[in-house]
């Protein structure tokens, strides 16, 4: 019921910036608490970042404060991670999740996943 899809991923060098997407069509996003996850090859998934349903809360892994930027825009029905000085450690799929909870990072519903490859 709850499908989302994200965009924006891609290869990108050190430094460089992507902003990915997370995209609903069968439902609103303004109603749900939406996380940011990803997980890179031979690693378990982490949590990367979080906002709530208003947009007034939001949370960082340590790793990636000062450099990403979680954001909504209800109007388009999106949530937007912007990712600035990426690192080659950031290299991972990425994947954005609603029906959950920012406190606890657990998430009923997950999109497919988007590439981020940092690279020289």
């Amino acid at each position: 019921q709850l499908q989302l899809v994200e965009s924006g991923g891609g290869l990108v060098q050190p430094g460089g910036s992507l902003r990915l997407s997370c995209a609903a069509s069968t439902f609103s996003l303004d109603y749900y608490t939406i996380g940011w996850f990803r997980q890179a090859p031979g690693k378990e998934r982490e949590g990367v970042s979080c906002i709530n349903s208003s947009g007034g809360s939001t949370n960082y892994l340590d790793s990636v404060k000062g450099r990403f930027t979680i954001s909504r825009d209800n109007a388009k029905n999106t949530v937007y991670l912007q990712m600035n000085s990426l690192k080659v450690e950031d290299t991972a799929v990425y994947y954005c999740a609603a029906g959950g909870s920012c406190r606890t990072m657990t998430f009923a519903s997950w999109g497919q996943g988007t590439q981020v490859t940092v690279s020289s």
